[in-house]
């Protein structure tokens, strides 16, 4: 009878706002109902949607208390130049209160190429820092005890050779691997859907997440082995639906893979992680959050049959949406990083970068990075917004889009399922096809003013240049290039031609672990493009399919 007296109001009021429709049009194309009642989560079932926070399914949370035991990690992505200017960087963020790292290595490191490489010319240092041996990644982390700081690397193709000088810095160090805390991306599978920063065929690549699975739950066992990222498929354009779908079932192919090779699923289930988007759009950013936590554990739990509740947990770092932020009025872009912190921290993330507001133009300047650091910050300690676990929860519109968001990411994983998975979907194209025709969608929304930029295609003002940027000098590929020489200089080159003729011997055996090999590798100091040149050689590169 409840219900039925409030469709009974429900369409009265529906009645009441037609006929004001004529004097007070609503705005066009807005995608939700004007209004939410229990009636659009009918069927709603506490325990069974919800739950309590840290419990089966997690869409209220992962933890327990939420930020009421202790904030987010307060993770600021940071590289650029050289190894020297990047420990500067580091050391400032750290005096900052950053609570952990996030290392962006520059593009020839990120497609395993030496600084040396024809291929480098003119990107070394650009967009991140320059790592071309063990030497380099001595000097990135000098005077930080990487017993007490936790990092995040960006990294994929070779974060098997970045994750083994990782390792090997901390043992200089003297810390032993088990003391390490931190994330590798390692998800080589977004790479090919929506990056383009992969090396080797997707065969071969999935051999080398597997093997970093198998070798950090017996070596590395506090060490996030995998960061299945959704971040970039949203960079691409995807929606809020397809970012969560494709990137688990990135996942679903990931534990797959794991499985085959002899894991048993709750021996590193519980340290695969996820790395998140934070969009303009609050409410449907909190909602797929919530969602996201609900489909991993059904997935985990049912698919899989995992036993462990942490082995159910779909633990998510976010950085914030790079491609909303604006070159037109870029001081505008503070407020949107601190609405899409509000969102990733409503929604429950584990840790949190936020951009800053000059990176639509450049890599940030010390100045922008301390205002996107103390956003965080002023989040945490003022907003309030972090004292109670889920505060959006039990709202009807915030759960009926919870539950949206959750259908139609089940709907293209079941798609994915009948493809023959992601690693399928990916090679036929499917993917990336879907992801391209959401990003066209979106710019010709902006280019019709469906969808309004501010300061972009309306409120637009005349605006003088933008003056102190952070320019990387040209110099430093020449600079990384003597550093080179002088290494293949004073290093044992035999030692050297020895642990990379063992890892070329170890790629032709599909039952061999890499991992130990390319630790090997890295102890003698040869090089990121020597190693990565050894399982070119073996494995091949990947050719991407044409999808236009």
């Amino acid at each position: 009878m409840a219900n039925e007296s409030l469709k009974a109001k429900v369409a009265a009021y529906t009645e009441k706002v037609e006929k004001s429709l004529a004097k007070n049009p609503e705005r066009k194309n807005l995608a939700h109902n004007r209004l939410y009642t229990p009636l659009d989560i009918e069927g709603f079932d506490y325990e069974r949607d919800l739950g309590m926070p840290g419990d089966f399914p997690f869409t209220r949370g992962v933890q327990p208390t939420m930020y009421r035991g202790r904030f987010w990690t307060m993770r600021m992505y940071a590289g650029f130049s050289t190894a020297e200017e990047s420990n500067k960087r580091y050391r400032y963020l750290i005096e900052s209160g950053a609570t952990g790292l996030s290392c962006a290595f520059d593009l020839p490191t990120q497609i395993g190429y030496d600084s040396d490489h024809a291929m480098s010319e003119g990107e070394v240092g650009k967009v991140g820092v320059a790592i071309d041996s063990l030497a380099d990644m001595e000097i990135l982390f000098d005077q930080i005890d990487l017993g007490k700081v936790s990092t995040s690397m960006t990294i994929n193709a070779p974060a098997s050779v970045l994750l083994a000088m990782y390792i090997a810095v901390a043992e200089k160090q003297g810390v032993t691997p088990d003391k390490l805390n931190g994330t590798i991306q390692n998800d080589v599978l977004k790479e090919y859907a929506a990056r383009g920063t992969y090396i080797f065929p997707p065969k071969p690549s999935m051999r080398l997440i597997t093997n970093i699975f198998e070798y950090c739950s017996k070596n590395v066992p506090n060490w996030n082995t995998i960061s299945i990222s959704g971040y970039h498929i949203r960079e691409a354009g995807s929606t809020a639906s397809q970012e969560i779908a494709f990137t688990i079932a990135d996942g679903i192919a990931y534990v797959e893979a794991a499985i085959k090779a002899g894991m048993d699923v709750d021996d590193f289930a519980g340290r695969l992680s996820f790395f998140w988007n934070a969009h303009n759009n609050v409410l449907e950013e909190v909602a797929k959050f919530r969602a996201s936590r609900r489909v991993w554990a059904k997935v985990m739990r049912e698919r899989f049959k995992a036993q462990k509740p942490k082995s159910w947990m779909l633990r998510v770092h976010t950085q914030t949406a790079g491609s909303m932020l604006t070159a037109q009025q870029p001081e505008n872009n503070i407020v949107r990083v601190a609405l899409q912190t509000a969102a990733a921290v409503l929604g429950g993330t584990q840790s949190l970068h936020t951009n800053s507001k000059d990176e639509a133009l450049a890599l940030p300047t010390e100045d922008s990075v301390r205002v996107a650091l103390r956003t965080q910050q002023i989040v945490a300690y003022e907003s309030g917004l972090a004292d109670v676990v889920d505060p959006l929860g039990g709202s009807y519109y915030i759960e009926a889009l919870t539950d949206q968001i959750e259908a139609e990411a089940w709907e293209y994983i079941k798609k994915i399922d009948e493809i023959g998975g992601a690693v399928v979907a990916i090679e036929q194209g499917y993917i990336q096809k879907e992801i391209q025709e959401s990003a066209y969608k979106w710019q010709m929304d902006v280019e019709t003013k469906q969808r309004i930029i501010v300061g972009v295609n309306q409120f637009q003002i005349q605006e003088k240049p933008v003056e102190g940027l952070l320019r990387v000098d040209a110099s430093v590929g020449e600079f990384q290039r003597k550093k080179l020489v002088d290494l293949r200089a004073r290093r044992d080159n035999a030692a050297v031609e020895k642990s990379l003729a063992a890892l070329e011997a170890a790629c032709k055996d599909e039952h061999a672990n890499l991992m130990p090999l390319i630790l090997d590798a890295v102890k003698t100091y040869a090089t990121l493009g020597e190693i990565c040149g050894v399982m070119r050689k073996v494995f091949g590169e990947y050719q991407a399919p044409a999808t236009l």
